[in-house]
């Protein structure tokens, strides 16, 4: 079969023709340092779309196999089996000068690195294609992105879910399905580069156990030790630092690895030494004591405050999970006569070994108005939602959102333009879009928009094309471009500003959520997505609560940095599992380099529960100009529920200052 229709003029619509292999593993668990490959199936397909090779197997992975319910796969089953080390020559053949492809590819991928690593030999894969991500850019009008959802969107059947080689054979079908629409769409492949890995390069260090307690702040000359104070150590110690750091966390200190302006004390033999941690504790105004006053302190330690409670006990999704409750809150820039708005303080944190890329330090003030405060929602039992019905055809929209079930493209025009068209989009009910999808209904066209080059593919699908004005009195023009049928329910459309409840069952956070951020295919910059956890306090507890492409994953694996292409990075995190003192998760992005957010453009922002979930909420950012950094999204408690806010709020400065704030010190 081949993998473009001969309908198409590939040769006006890039490259679509690649040796693949095709990846499905089966595994003991989801944490990839941790867990084990349990099965494993590659097909490859040649640039024809023809399938030129398949290998199946079970394997031994030493350990007990985890989820049988899901998988399906007993010890006894595996009992004989070959271990990987043992089948990694014949794979690593098959996977050579290919592109690896997988639903989910960075999960697959992930635990393959960690398996040839094992066996001490190199994953060889250069390039890699999710084609869930793939499906994001696509669009298609399906529930969710599963891959049995897919599979039934392009008819391809499904015989045995969770079976290595039969969920491969059906990802080929999807993926040729995938590329087809990818050409019709004129929508380049999201493809992933992937540098050579060594499992020393990105196995996490082991957690460390959360302080129980908030920082009470800095250590007065006359006064005590209390518990949740953070202490940092250098220098040479006479007794053993393992056995310092190990008393002082038995008294309830927070023993950190760097100073910021939130350390309590600064432990050290040599204050004149000149250390780094010296002179920043020296410039920062914090304490400084020798180590026998120390120990002599550790004896004293007073009562610290607790942190609130957040985490709650994860509990099976048996039943449909509540629909969100909806605020929103009006960010449009203040007029200059308006009153001045208190800037909400970020805060300081921790050094990280591996370096972020430098870019130059402009200490500009902040572009936008901060976030202000969600208002308190009305407490209520959460409700079981009732099967949604269908959406209705675009003209069906209320009077006041003559939009709604309608996804608009902008083309041209300055920035500020194209952010003033893409708000009234969102005021009229409608979803601004980024990029060309099969769920795009209408294209608004402002000053030079006619020279995209995506115009000639929009005239080809027929879309309807309309000036600025049309955004004054929208009248809906019906189209069957994109020749499929919409979905049963679409996802809540957040203004800047705009606020959710997240769903919960019986009281509990829904498991996984997934946001991910995309944005049109940068030429000459790069961008990329970070996650800070922080405490009641503003602040990250300990080094790990930074989440970086340096350090993608949290200790624990209940946050990580996902990366579906060169346009698109996701945050995945399970709420249930967060530590006790983390009340805020705050997702930002920065532009790596000279450029701005202006000139990147805008920012789509989806929610979604698990991987392949349903979206829930999307949101679309974009009123930045000068920023380098900006905030895109926060996940914080409020009351007894976690409410998702789309920010969007921009600074002129790098992404070391912006981790500063929050007390990340970079290591440059």
């Amino acid at each position: 079969m081949s993998l473009v229709s001969a309908s198409f003029n590939t040769s006006a619509m890039g490259d679509y023709g690649y040796d693949w292999a095709l990846v499905d593993v089966e595994t003991s668990g989801l944490m990839a340092r941790r867990d084990r490959v349990l099965s494993v199936a590659v097909i490859t397909i040649g640039p024809d779309g023809e399938q030129t090779g398949e290998f199946s197997t079970l394997l031994d992975p030493g350990c007990d196999p985890g989820p049988v319910e899901v998988h399906g796969l007993t010890a006894e089953r595996l009992r004989g089996a070959p271990t990987f080390d043992q089948v990694a020559g014949r794979i690593g053949a098959m996977l050579q000068d290919r592109v690896l492809v997988a639903h989910n590819a960075q999960f697959d991928y992930d635990f393959l690195a960690h398996e040839f690593a094992r066996a001490r030999m190199w994953l060889p894969v250069s390039q890699r294609l999710c084609t869930l991500a793939l499906n994001r850019q696509v669009d298609p009008p399906t529930d969710d992105m599963k891959l049995g959802t897919l599979a039934t969107h392009y008819n391809v059947p499904q015989q045995r879910a969770h079976d290595a080689l039969d969920d491969t054979r059906v990802l080929a079908g999807i993926l040729r399905a995938s590329l087809r629409e990818a050409a019709r769409l004129d929508l380049p492949l999201p493809l992933v580069t992937c540098p050579p890995r060594a499992e020393s390069q990105f196995t996490p260090k082991p957690p460390k156990t959360p302080c129980a307690y908030r920082n009470p702040g800095r250590l007065t000359s006359d006064g005590p030790l209390r518990q949740g104070m953070k202490v940092a150590i250098t220098g040479e110690t006479a007794h053993a630092r393992a056995e310092l750091v190990g008393r002082a966390v038995a008294a309830g200190l927070n023993m950190m690895t760097s100073v910021s302006r939130h350390t309590s004390v600064l432990v050290t033999n040599e204050p004149a030494s000149g250390s780094a941690k010296v002179r920043r504790a020296l410039a920062e105004g914090v304490p400084v004591i020798d180590e026998h006053a120390f120990l002599c302190m550790l004896a004293d330690v007073r009562p610290g405050t607790a942190h609130e409670a957040t985490a709650v006990a994860a509990a099976p999704m048996a039943e449909p999970v509540a629909e969100p409750v909806v605020v929103t809150a009006d960010l449009a820039p203040r007029a200059p006569s308006a009153a001045p708005v208190q800037e909400a303080p970020v805060q300081e944190a921790p050094v990280r070994e591996a370096p972020l890329r430098e870019a130059p330090l402009r200490e500009a003030p902040l572009r936008e108005a901060p976030v202000p405060g969600a208002p308190t929602l009305p407490t209520a039992a959460p409700v079981a939602p009732v099967p949604a019905p269908r959406r209705p055809a675009p003209s069906a929209g209320a009077p006041d959102k003559p939009l709604a079930g309608r996804r608009v493209l902008v083309l041209g025009g300055v920035h500020a333009d194209a952010a003033a068209a893409r708000t009234r989009i969102v005021e009229l009910g409608g979803s601004a879009a980024i990029n060309l999808s099969a769920s795009v209904t209408d294209v608004v066209l402002l000053e030079k928009g006619e020279g995209d080059r995506r115009m000639s593919r929009i005239a080809t699908l027929e879309l309807p094309v309309h000036d600025i004005h049309w955004l004054s009195a929208p009248t809906a023009i019906a189209t069957a471009a994109s020749g499929t049928a919409p979905r049963a329910q679409e996802p809540h459309v957040m203004p800047r500003g705009g606020v959710i409840d997240l769903p919960t069952a019986h009281g509990v956070p829904a498991p996984e959520w997934y946001v991910t951020a995309g944005w049109a295919p940068q030429p000459d910059c790069g961008i990329d997505v970070v996650a800070f956890l922080l405490d009641e306090d503003q602040q990250v507890t300990f080094d790990e609560d930074f989440i970086f492409y340096g350090a993608p994953e949290s200790p624990a694996g209940t946050v990580r940095l996902l990366t579906g292409g060169p346009a698109e990075q996701t945050i995945a995190l399970d709420l249930a599992s967060l530590p006790p003192a983390t009340r805020k998760v705050v997702v930002a992005a920065a532009v790596d380099g000279a450029a701005t957010f202006g000139t990147v453009g805008a920012i789509q922002i989806g929610a979604a529960l698990g991987s392949s979930g349903a979206l829930l909420a999307r949101a679309t950012l974009d009123a930045a100009t000068t920023e380098r950094t900006m905030l895109l999204v926060e996940i914080y408690r409020r009351g007894p529920v976690w409410r998702l806010r789309a920010v969007g709020q921009g600074y002129d400065h790098g992404l070391d200052a912006l981790a500063r704030g929050y007390g990340v010190d970079i290591a440059d």
